[in-house]
Order: C-alpha cells, then sequence, then structure tokens
C-alpha cells in the first residue's frame, strides 16, 4: 500500500471509458428511494475467484459511507460497510473524483449498481471500480468520474452517524476489516514523536503501539490537510478505517478529530513489580459443564495491584515445557479482591450471573481439565505461585481436580512457588492420594469471585 498515488494515476490505462477531458458534470446531487436491493456484500466477493472480472450480474447492494476525502487523507475511494452501527462486512470502491464527501457524505446511504463495474482483490483488500492495465496486468482502478453517477446513488434516507467498533489492538482481526472501528489505548511509538504525520506528498506509515508493545500501523497520505502536524503525545483512542495490507491491519484517520490523546502515556503510568501477595485462588473444571472452567487470583496486599507484565502459564499433562501462556497486563486486582479468568465468557455469564473479569481463548490456561500444571509468573521471569508438579500429568495424583476444583485454604496468605498439597483442598472424579473423591457442579459447587 506503500505505491505512491500520483504514480499510480501515471501508469493508469482505463478500459472502461475514454475521457478526452476532465471538464465533465459531477454525480448527480438528487438523492433516490426506488432502488431495490438484491445482492450481499458476501455474493459479490464470492464471484471472485483469485483475478479481476467484470461483473455481469444486474446486482446492486447498499452500503453507509464511512470514509471522508474532506481533509485530503482518503484519496478517490469511498469505503462502506453493510450497517452503521453493527456492521459485519465491508467494501470500497475506487472513483476518479475530488471532493467526494460532498455528493456521498459520511453516514450517508448509497446504492451500488454493480452491471460493468469491475471486483478486484489487492493485498486482501476487495475493491470495486474500472481497471486499469499495469506491465500486462489488469487491476481494478478508479472508476472515471464521468460514469459515477451511473453506478453510485444516495439514498433520501436520514444521514445516520456511524458508530465504530470498539477494539484492542490484540483482538483485531478479519471480523472488523473494511469497517470503521476506534483502536482504545494506544499512543505513537516515542520514537516518531515529533515527526509529522507524514512526509510530503508521500504515503506515510507512522505506528501505534500499546502499552503491552503490540503495535498497529496508522496510514497517512503526504497530500493531507494534516501532513505537517506533529504526531501527539499522549495515549487513548484513534478512529478509523481498519484496512488489511497482506498479514498486517492498518488505520486510516478521517482527520483529526479521530485522534483523542487525553490520557497519559504508557512511560507514565506505575512501572513493572513483584509481589508474593498475588496468587492462585481456585481452579475450577465442573463436572457438568466443561464451559464454566475459569481461574481465580487473589490480592493479599492492602492496596490494589497492577498485573502489567504478569503472566499465567500452564503445562499440559506432563509436558515440561510451556503449553500455552496468557497475558495478565489488562488487570488491576482490588485490595482483598479477586480476579476471575474464564475461557469462555459467554457461557460463564450464563452459568454464573456476571461476567469474568478477563474473557479469553480455548485452551488457554484458564481452560485446564484438571490434570495439566499451571505457573504464575511476574514481570521479570520469576515463579510466584505454582498449582501442580511441572513434568507430572495430575491424573491420580495430589494436584489433580479433574471434573472438581482447586481451592487455596483460607490461611494461605502468599504465594508459593514450590507445590504444597497441604496449602489446598481439592476435589475430583477419583479421590486418589489424599484428595476428595466428589465431583462438582456448576454453579452451586463454586464461588468465583470471592475467597470462601
Amino acid at each position: 500500500m506503500k505505491k505512491s498515488i500520483a504514480l499510480l494515476a501515471v501508469i493508469s490505462v482505463w478500459t472502461t471509458s475514454c475521457i478526452k477531458n476532465r471538464n465533465f458534470d459531477p454525480p448527480r446531487s438528487t438523492c433516490v428511494s426506488d432502488i431495490a436491493v438484491n445482492a450481499t456484500f458476501a455474493q459479490v466477493k464470492n464471484l471472485y475467484v483469485d483475478e479481476t472480472i467484470q461483473i455481469l450480474e444486474d446486482w446492486v447492494i447498499e452500503g453507509y459511507v464511512i470514509s471522508s476525502d474532506k481533509a485530503g487523507n482518503f484519496f478517490s475511494v469511498l469505503h462502506f460497510q453493510d450497517d452503521p452501527l453493527n456492521p459485519t462486512d465491508g467494501f470500497q470502491i475506487e472513483i476518479d473524483l475530488r471532493d467526494s464527501h460532498i455528493f456521498y457524505p459520511m453516514g450517508s446511504k448509497i446504492f451500488i449498481k454493480l452491471k460493468g463495474l469491475y471486483l478486484g482483490k489487492s493485498r486482501e483488500v476487495f475493491k470495486l471500480g474500472g481497471t486499469f492495465i499495469s506491465f500486462g496486468n489488469v487491476s481494478v482502478g478508479r472508476l472515471p468520474a464521468a460514469v459515477v453517477g451511473n453506478h453510485v446513488f444516495v439514498s433520501c434516507d436520514e444521514i445516520v452517524e456511524p458508530r465504530p467498533i470498539l477494539v484492542t489492538v490484540d483482538a483485531i482481526g478479519d471480523a472488523v476489516a473494511n469497517t470503521l472501528v476506534t483502536v482504545e489505548n494506544v499512543e505513537f511509538l516515542e520514537e516518531e514523536l515529533g515527526l509529522p504525520f507524514a512526509t510530503e506528498r508521500e504515503e506515510t506509515e507512522r505506528n501505534l503501539t500499546t502499552c503491552n508493545d503490540n503495535q498497529l500501523i496508522m496510514l497517512n497520505s503526504g497530500f493531507s490537510d494534516f501532513q505537517a502536524q506533529a504526531l501527539p503525545e499522549g495515549n487513548g483512542s484513534v478512529t478509523g478505517v481498519l484496512v488489511k495490507d497482506r498479514d498486517d491491519f492498518q488505520l486510516i484517520i478521517r482527520d483529526l478529530n479521530d485522534i483523542d490523546f487525553s490520557g497519559k502515556r504508557c512511560e507514565n503510568l506505575i512501572d513493572e513489580f513483584t509481589s508474593t501477595l498475588i496468587f492462585i485462588s481456585e481452579l475450577a473444571d465442573p463436572d457438568n459443564n466443561s464451559g464454566a472452567r475459569f481461574v481465580e487470583l487473589y490480592n493479599a496486599d492492602s492496596q490494589p495491584l497492577s498485573l502489567r507484565g504478569w503472566a499465567l502459564r500452564r503445562y499440559t499433562n506432563a509436558n515440561t515445557e510451556v503449553s500455552s501462556s496468557l497475558d495478565l497486563s489488562e488487570l488491576t486486582i482490588a485490595a482483598g479482591s479477586t480476579v476471575v479468568i474464564s475461557p469462555n465468557a459467554e457461557e460463564f455469564e450464563i452459568v454464573y450471573g456476571f461476567k469474568p473479569d478477563l474473557g479469553v481463548r480455548t485452551n488457554s490456561p484458564a481452560d485446564s481439565n484438571g490434570d495439566d500444571n499451571l505457573e504464575l509468573v511476574d514481570p521479570f521471569g520469576a515463579v510466584i505461585d505454582i498449582f501442580g508438579v511441572i513434568g507430572e500429568d495430575g491424573s491420580g495424583t495430589n494436584h489433580e481436580f479433574e471434573d472438581g476444583r482447586a481451592v487455596r485454604n483460607l490461611n494461605i496468605m502468599n504465594g508459593n512457588p514450590m507445590y504444597t498439597f497441604s496449602e489446598w483442598t481439592i476435589y475430583n472424579d477419583s479421590g486418589e492420594a489424599g484428595t476428595i473423591d466428589l465431583p462438582q457442579n456448576a454453579p452451586e459447587d463454586f464461588g468465583p469471585g470471592k475467597r470462601d
């Protein structure tokens, strides 16, 4: 996506029509209400098979405009999604039309008549438009302005302000590609502070980062109104259209109002620290519902403690190498309180009646079937607490909680890097090695979120 916009205009050879002068009429500004929609985004994308094609079907799709070229950061393209509030898919159409925001305002509903347009895919992005030929290859390019009004129509429906999808950098995926998103808890890399948003007349990448060093590219135009302005300090949220360049996601803002950096930068926050007052207080593998599993951590300190840089590690069965690891950085444990981590947040809420503090993936350290070993590790790599014996499958031992639970005894107020059976009360389906042969059912036999 780093090719020069100006270069693209020079090498493009249009095949959809020939325009001998550029004093053409702009698209019709009147709205329409009598166009029938008969196709979905998915149906259109399914037409594409490895090469650019011309759409012959007499199809019409509708969408809501989420981009704007008013500030010059978008050029000759309209991004639109299938719903203004709860989108499931997005698209873009290339148009050779300046000031398109005048004719297709952000939030307006538009209809796209597809017959005669070209459909292609470039760097994992689906595009509609005209065509150009470069080095013998046919690709989707800008639809000439003279014919834009024959394909793109504005609905008479009232403009609806699109509501961005709230995401974090580590949760970004294909499901929100080509839609309007707000990325929370980010800032520009320290080494980029003071640089302009873009090099003049060049498409430029700048890097957003989280406090955990997860990064996301921001793509800026060297022709934008804010090109020369310095990147802002602070930390906060950025709203923009999320696009994909091969395996990398990129965010394109509409103007500087899309940036809200009113918070303090990461380096001004509490530094990473260690404490033996944080430990594992309950492990759950309900006999009646594997989806209700969880891990509970407890803070025995008299003040809140951040888990920035902490991790929970799982050694499956008799493995001596880490099978999965979970970053706990987004959690803070209140004084004398707990946090609960679930591998199935929806099921957890249905079963226990409240949301877990952290919802994670299945097969994570929070999703043990009762014969695995777990470590709680501080930001410096030291094991603060442990359950089980690394290298020993828990089945039939004094650290098996299959179909049951392992509860830390109330007199224990510190983590222990050496597994000590006497610190635990353990229920399972076998009762071997001094444990209790009494499978546990959710929710009645469990107490997530409270130490009792």
